[in-house]
């Protein structure tokens, strides 16, 4: 039998950590705390590329092919084959070395390659444990950028360190990693960038309410990156599509799932898909400008001299004022503002509002129940600011 701890003496202990401040905002600005208690990367992860990335739900090749051109047009980087696509993954018979459906995957690849766009396939526990040392050379050779890992065991430290140990095999093979289902992360990431993101939440694909989505900053993303899968489109909803706008900034993921139930199709020239193209998973600045579990939660962050602000409220909606005082001192900034507005003849009732704006100023919200705002600040230059008119600090 073995023990619940399998180690050889002497060895190593894992840490344990408390994190206090004065305000919740405050722990979640700290929450790098965890990932800087891991050791140091000492390998080449220049091949790791961050991005977003489409599911590809059909499992068939003409599919894929117009989401690979939806990904080129919308400025995602990756489209996924989740579970399926060779065969019923949740038995050790599946063979993960062979695609069951008519997928002509060689063909994908090769035109997502050209076009800049790379793959991702799903893999089950299950053939992770039977020949993941044949599966990820395999997958290398084929083209493959990154890896999915489903209903993986996590609750031991048996389970953690295969689970460490894949990662590895995957990094000796450059394939990115994304953990699914009930893995939590513990800062390996620092150690092995490849470990890109993992779920670990009750995300987007259950349909939780606003009020929840308000508590999970302040709970699991403390612990790091959470891949929410956010379902922009689909009916099921129980938040607005500005509170989706918003969660793709406050829900940190340096790969970002955008669309899970989506198909191309669905996209109709709702001009606040903007918002999507031109945000970044990593930043070089993130603040709490305001936030209560349970209440709100409002986040900046900024990546070059861009900043990005998602604001999202609970389920009965409330009234919010942020202060600008992030933004650069005695330069001018075009305030790209996305809101709820059911006067607005789209499916999504996103309204798109354009401003000039500075430090000094403030902004207010009427948020709707299960409501949010998404906020792109650019800077101008000088002559720039005759096009636009200046915010003059009326509620949005």
């Amino acid at each position: 039998m073995y023990d619940v701890v399998d180690v050889v003496t002497p060895g190593k202990t894992p840490w344990k950590a408390i994190l206090i401040a004065e305000t919740p905002g405050k722990l979640l600005d700290n929450n790098d705390m965890i990932l800087n208690l891991n050791q140091d990367c000492t390998l080449d992860f220049s091949w790791v590329k961050p991005g977003k990335i489409l599911r590809e739900i059909t499992l068939t090749t003409e599919n894929a092919i117009e989401c690979i051109d939806f990904c080129v047009e919308h400025n995602l980087q990756y489209i996924l084959f989740d579970g399926g696509w060779y065969g019923h993954a949740t038995t050790f018979r599946a063979d993960a070395s062979y695609v069951s459906v008519p997928i002509d995957l060689a063909k994908v690849i090769a035109y997502g390659k050209e076009r800049g766009i790379g793959v991702w396939l799903y893999v089950n526990q299950h053939a992770l444990q039977k020949h993941a040392k044949t599966l990820f050379p395999l997958y290398r050779k084929w083209g493959i950028v990154g890896l999915k890992f489903g209903f993986v065991q996590y609750a031991t430290h048996r389970w953690s360190v295969w689970m460490h140990d894949l990662v590895k095999l995957a990094a000796e093979n450059q394939l990115m990693v994304n953990i699914h289902d009930e893995y939590r992360p513990s800062g390996f990431s620092r150690t092995y960038p490849n470990l890109l993101t993992q779920e670990g939440i009750r995300g987007n694909e259950e349909f939780p309410d606003a009020t929840h989505n308000t508590i999970l900053p302040f709970t699991r993303l403390i612990s790091g990156a959470a891949d929410y899968t956010i379902c922009y489109y689909d009916k099921r909803l129980k938040t607005t599509h500005a509170h989706q706008l918003a969660a793709s900034v406050i829900f940190y993921s340096p790969l970002q799932t955008l669309f899970w139930y989506d198909k191309p199709s669905f996209y109709n020239n709702e001009p606040e898909i903007t918002f999507f193209e031109n945000l970044p998973t990593v930043f070089d600045d993130s603040t709490v400008l305001l936030g209560e579990p349970g209440k709100q939660v409002f986040m900046a962050r900024r990546k070059k001299d861009d900043w990005f602000v998602g604001g999202i409220t609970n389920n009965n909606g409330s009234n919010e004022i942020i202060t600008l005082n992030f933004l650069e001192p005695d330069k001018t900034y075009l305030a790209i503002v996305y809101t709820d507005d059911e006067n607005e003849r789209t499916s999504t009732h996103v309204k798109c509002s354009s401003f000039l704006t500075d430090s000094s100023q403030q902004m207010k919200f009427k948020l709707k129940p299960s409501g949010g705002v998404a906020i792109h600040f650019v800077p101008v230059m000088r002559g720039e600011r005759i096009k636009y008119k200046k915010y003059k600090g009326q509620w949005l």
